[in-house]
């Protein structure tokens, strides 16, 4: 009987479990859909570096003979070592495709993965391995033949095998940060593949165990000097940009579905009081005909719990299917892995216990009250609530206020915790607006500070390694350019050790420094200046020294900081050729830029590329940001109307008696609807500006788990609160309509026969 009761009951009030049914889909939907994506992703990458044997380590030297693999080997930690020589090589294509290639001793560590064809056979001096992508996009299969240039030799070998390497998950080049598999790519061959008897490796990947600054600091002592660079397996740029694209993921598991888990428990509250509060005489003739007080609140218990726990069933068990959809079309484009799937973990069945426990708890909090009731007290209506004068209504000013705000502050004070609840939940809905709107405008600043205040050249050509200097001089001339010198480096403070960039600017104003403030700043010729991120990372300031050496160079250089420049995407020190040379190294510009359109590829030039391209790249690359923030903006609107429409209502229920004396009072329904958006907005108005420090505390920790390589000052545009505050009151007035009907309608005779 009661069973048919709660159905009945579930169907009377419809709407609002409806609303609760729907906020614990979404909230679980979403935790269990996002969580599904990142942990797939984790999942299948540590598989795939645990299959490949990713290296631990790789160290740069030129000097990789019997004696420096020794030293290596007895350094304690070592497990395992594997010489490799990487060298860039152009393919034989029009477009002159940038290929990098492995020479391998043995292909143990950093393996390459094989899809097609026959594994890598170390002791196959003809054959060659190549990046799948680039044989896709310049369609070789197995069996073709494919020729590269390198250092003045041709190699020419026969394709044995396609397939992905684990070092190349994430791969950019000169000219774009967003894979173009058409234009660049990488190659594995045995070490006797090499044109000349005699190699000579470069690269020593390693396994060891313990921390990789342990295993550094061992490597210092024994063979400083011997080595230019070694690159813990986090720092590598494949796997420092994936890790911190998942980041990202984490990041909005963690906090969205929470907002969502919440106001389902607050709606369950509201909700349950509201069919209490109407079922008092029931629930006292219950309690008269015999029902015991466990009965009554198991009975009203299982109305949230069957609710929650449906919606809770049906987003585990839609989430992980299709949320991760969404990301892999943007997520395939700038990462390379043998598989995608989406992953599991018990989080997700702890969360749905989690949820029906407090779906039980909020529900019995509803119920107890009443239920510790005597049947003659229960099956009376709930005396109406006793209002005494406070403060402001002793005031002189009080009767000059006009009758809808005393009302609706009276109407306050008496009904404390629907006031609060649903300023609590304006607040949620806020902070995620301004939340969503705050990621729209740092991205969007992030962009426009780089390559509108920054760097304002049209084009910019990437030199090749063995161009002469006239070469460069000719296109420079030919252009109306400026030539320009970016490496990457490697900087050392203390116990810190970071990667970065070097920018050698020879007097262009086609690239302007700027402070924290995006003004323009001069850097003098006889200066260094630090990025702001770069010298937070490291703790340094100006007058501080720092170490540092270009990657690939063994020359390390003690350097003074003379100032520090601000850029919200390259990290890393800012000077000028004289400096330069000062510090004892050469000037070798790398890059051209100019104000003018360049469509052509100059003889001595790897490519030309130009500002609007390398912005459009930008914007491939963010694209898993910007699928953020419209999931976001949408999500945030959802829970702003459904939030305000339950505690409208449950607003609207509790009133419904003083509405209808004033009807008989002779109160018209445009003034009574009038009196609930006064106080729906008064409420609306509080929970926003609460709202407002909310979604800024949301914004900063979305950032601070973005990419470490960015800098974003977080900041609240004027654009950004007034549409999260136009959406909120839009929303908020657009819910209160929907009450005009029940004004119009309401049974008076019925409603005040309610007190007898």
């Amino acid at each position: 009987m009661l069973a048919k009761k709660m159905i009945r009951d579930i169907c009377k009030h419809k709407t609002q479990f409806i609303s609760i049914f729907l906020m614990a889909f979404l909230g679980v939907f979403l935790f269990t859909g996002i969580s599904s994506e990142y942990m797939g992703y984790e999942a299948d990458i540590n598989d795939y570096y645990e299959e490949t044997n990713l290296a631990d380590g790789w160290i740069y030297s030129p000097f990789l003979n019997d004696l420096f693999l020794y030293q290596v080997d007895v350094l304690g930690p070592t497990t395992q070592m594997e010489r490799q020589l990487v060298v860039d090589s152009v393919a034989d294509f029009e477009n002159e495709p940038e290929i990098t290639l492995h020479f391998v001793e043995n292909n143990t560590i950093s393996k390459f993965y094989l899809l097609e064809g026959e594994p890598l056979d170390i002791n196959d001096s003809n054959g060659v391995w190549l990046d799948k992508n680039f044989a896709d996009a310049k369609g070789l299969k197995i069996g073709d033949h494919i020729s590269f240039e390198s250092h003045g030799k041709k190699i020419d070998k026969e394709i044995k095998g396609l397939g992905c390497s684990p070092e190349y998950v994430y791969q950019s080049s000169s000219y774009s940060v967003i894979p173009d598999h058409n234009k660049i790519g990488y190659a594995y061959m045995s070490y006797k593949a090499f044109p000349d008897n005699n190699i000579s490796y470069n690269v020593l990947n390693v396994k060891f165990d313990g921390s990789p600054a342990t295993f550094s600091k061992l490597l210092d002592f024994r063979l400083n000097g011997y080595y230019s660079t070694f690159v813990q397996q986090s720092d590598h740029p494949s796997v420092h940009q994936f890790s911190e694209s998942i980041a990202n993921h984490k990041m909005m598991a963690g906090i969205f579905p929470v907002v969502f888990i919440i106001v389902t428990l607050l709606i369950l509250l509201t909700t349950m009081t509201r069919v209490i509060m109407h079922q008092r005489t029931q629930i006292g003739i219950l309690k008269a005909n015999g029902f015991k007080n466990s009965t009554i609140i198991l009975h009203y218990i299982s109305y949230g719990f069957w609710i929650v726990l449906l919606g809770s069933i049906l987003g585990l068990f839609l989430g992980p299917r299709m949320i991760p959809q969404l990301f892999y079309p943007s997520m395939s484009e700038s990462f390379v892995l043998p598989s995608f799937g989406p992953g599991w973990d018990m989080s997700f069945i702890i969360l749905i216990i989690f949820m029906s426990i407090f779906s039980i708890a909020v529900s019995y909090y509803s119920v107890s009250k009443i239920s510790n009731e005597k049947p003659s007290e229960s099956i009376r209506p709930k005396a109406p609530k006793v209002s005494t004068s406070g403060f402001l209504e002793r005031l002189n000013i009080w009767k000059r206020l006009s009758f809808n705000f005393r009302w609706n502050y009276r109407d306050a004070k008496r009904n404390k915790v629907r006031s609060l609840m649903t300023i609590i939940g304006v607040m949620g809905c806020s902070a995620l607006l301004i939340g969503a709107f705050g990621l729209y405008d740092g991205m969007n600043d992030v962009k426009s500070w780089e390559y509108g205040q920054i760097n304002h050249y049209e084009s910019k050509l990437i030199v090749d390694d063995n161009t002469s200097v006239s070469q460069i001089d000719a296109a420079v001339s030919d252009v109306n350019g400026d030539k320009i010198m970016q490496e990457s480096i490697e900087i050392e403070s203390g116990e810190t050790k970071k990667l970065g960039s070097l920018l050698v600017l020879n007097g262009t104003d086609l690239i302007t420094p700027t402070d924290i403030n995006k003004n323009k700043i001069e850097i003098g010729n006889d200066e260094v200046s630090i990025s702001q991120k770069m010298a937070e990372t490291l703790n340094v300031s100006i007058g501080d020294t720092v170490k540092w050496h270009i990657m690939g160079s063994d020359k390390w250089i003690d350097t003074r900081i003379d100032g520090i420049h601000v850029d919200p995407i390259l990290q890393g020190f800012i000077m000028s050729p004289n400096k330069l040379s000062e510090l004892g190294l050469n000037y070798t510009p790398n890059s051209v830029i100019t104000s003018e359109h360049v469509d052509k590829i100059y003889d001595g030039f790897k490519s030309t590329t130009t500002l609007e391209n390398i912005e459009s790249d930008w914007d491939k690359m963010t694209e898993t940001v910007w699928l953020i923030i419209y999931v976001l903006s949408l999500f945030a609107s959802i829970l702003a109307v459904i939030v305000l429409y339950n505690l409208g209502l449950l607003s609207f229920t509790e009133i419904e008696r003083e509405i209808a004396t004033l009807k008989v009072l002779g109160f018209k329904t445009r003034e009574l609807r009038r009196l609930l958006l006064t106080q729906n907005l008064i409420f609306t108005a509080i929970g926003f500006i609460l709202g407002v420090p909310l979604g800024m505390y949301l914004l900063n920790i979305m950032w601070a788990s973005s990419d470490t390589s960015f800098y974003i000052i977080p900041s609240l545009s004027i654009t950004n609160l007034l549409i999260s505050g136009a959406i909120t009151f839009f929303i908020s007035i657009c819910v209160n309509l929907l009450f005009s009907n029940k004004i119009k309608n309401l049974d008076m005779v019925e409603s005040l026969k309610s007190g007898e």
